[in-house]
């Protein structure tokens, strides 16, 4: 479940950006603090994205952050960042980044029942407009926990 990697500490709302790389590192702080990730792991994202292009961009607006668990992913979990400016990745059709969902998985297999619940939650217009309006990450994990409920 969702709610399961997910904290309500790792809700960001509101978040200044000057540049993708700024925006990756910024949606990493909270799995930074909590020890979910190495800033090797945060580095590791930034240096494929460079390398191969923005295919963290998954859709419209959505930035999903990840790296090969062995970069330095120590426990499986996500942050969500809201930025107050879109910022460019340079991805053809779905720049301006809004929202990163910082992943970091510590196999390529549990996280992702996760993954599909973040898909569906993604197709929630609701959902997009409380990460727009929400001045509260606990309103952001309740409806989530919710959305999981129902």
């Amino acid at each position: 479940m969702l709610s399961q990697l997910i904290s309500q500490d790792a809700i960001q709302l509101d978040i200044e950006a000057v540049n993708w790389i700024d925006a990756i590192r910024k949606s990493a702080v909270p799995l930074l603090k909590s020890n979910k990730i190495t800033n090797h792991y945060v580095e590791r994202v930034i240096e494929i994205a460079k390398e191969t292009g923005p295919y963290i961009v998954v859709a419209k607006k959505i930035a999903l952050p990840h790296a090969p668990s062995d970069a330095g992913a120590l426990e499986s979990s996500m942050s969500i960042t809201v930025l107050n400016q879109a910022v460019e990745f340079g991805h053809e059709s779905n720049d301006p980044v809004k929202y990163l969902f910082f992943l970091s998985a510590t196999d390529s297999t549990s996280h992702l029942e996760a993954l599909a619940a973040l898909v569906e939650l993604l197709d929630d217009e609701v959902f997009l407009r409380l990460l727009d309006k929400s001045k509260s990450s606990e309103e952001v994990y309740r409806y989530i926990q919710n959305k999981e409920r129902s």
